[in-house]
């Protein structure tokens, strides 16, 4: 596969990330709060998770219509494969998506068939949105063709799903290596591009939301396609939402600032938001 430039210069990566910290740090805006929380793939992973944790996560979400009627929902709730159909029996809130990771997730370190058949799983039993992750073994030894296979695999086994492609920006590290796994996986049928899992020490950065963010303005350009963007992991407060979604507006124009382009994945962040939009210190979720 041939790649595009980099359009960014590395060694302004950091600068323009403080840039953009800067300018959120006078932002005080109750609309871009309700946007952001709105955005929100509310997730539970821990290998704790039970059958009645998920229900009751999930119940969550449904009272919270009640308890806060004049503030939208979150997108989606994030679980592990096996608990999407947990969330499907108790989800009764309209609108709000299920999404499960798949794909040998965190690590994507299995079979490809059985990444397959994992993602396909978990759509048969309710998740409309499936996050997995680029197989990292492949990707670093540029065996491009065989990460586009595979990619290409799951999207088929999911039919209408939307897939999320998560590249562990925070161990790419490197941005030429962040901006060739993000148009690569967009070329195999990403629907979002995803900064991390979450579970490794580095994950969503402002420097690797700059470079996603430029690979899909490139795509829409090259391809009159918008596709989505997705930080995750690490961010816990409105001020770093704020600074995510200062980056895709600025980049990518407001029309991405919705939950159809554009998602959080943190579940901290939720009640940070809610206190700002509120008012009042919370933990509801």
């Amino acid at each position: 596969m041939k790649f595009p430039p980099l359009p960014v210069l590395p060694e302004t990566l950091a600068a323009d990330a403080a840039r953009y910290k800067a300018v959120c740090s006078m932002l005080r805006s109750e609309e871009l709060y309700r946007t952001a929380f709105s955005t929100i793939d509310l997730t539970t992973l821990n290998p704790t998770d039970t059958v009645s944790h998920v229900a009751a996560f999930t119940q969550k979400v449904n009272s919270f219509v009640r308890d806060y009627p004049g503030i939208a929902p979150v997108a989606a709730i994030c679980v592990y494969p096996n608990m999407a159909s947990v969330v499907r029996e108790h989800l009764a809130v309209e609108g709000v998506q299920i999404a499960a990771v798949a794909g040998g997730f965190p690590s994507s370190m299995t079979f490809p068939a059985l990444k397959a058949e994992e993602a396909r799983q978990a759509v048969i039993d309710g998740a409309g949105e499936i996050d997995i992750v680029l197989p990292l073994w492949a990707f670093l030894e540029e065996n491009y063709d065989y990460c586009l296979r595979e990619i290409r695999t799951i999207r088929q086994a999911i039919g209408e799903a939307h897939l999320k492609v998560i590249l562990e920006s925070g161990i790419l590290g490197d941005p030429e290596k962040i901006w060739r796994a993000s148009l690569l996986s967009l070329e195999a049928g990403a629907d979002f591009i995803k900064t991390s899992t979450g579970k490794m020490a580095v994950s969503a950065t402002p420097e690797a939301a700059i470079i996603m963010c430029h690979a899909l303005k490139y795509w829409e350009a090259s391809h009159g396609e918008k596709k989505g963007f997705k930080p995750a992991g690490g961010i816990s407060t409105a001020a770093e939402a704020l600074v995510y979604m200062t980056i895709v507006e600025d980049i990518l124009g407001c029309d991405w600032l919705n939950n159809r382009l554009f998602r959080i994945g943190a579940s901290r962040l939720a009640n940070d938001l809610l206190e700002k939009i509120t008012g009042h210190s919370t933990l509801y979720f």
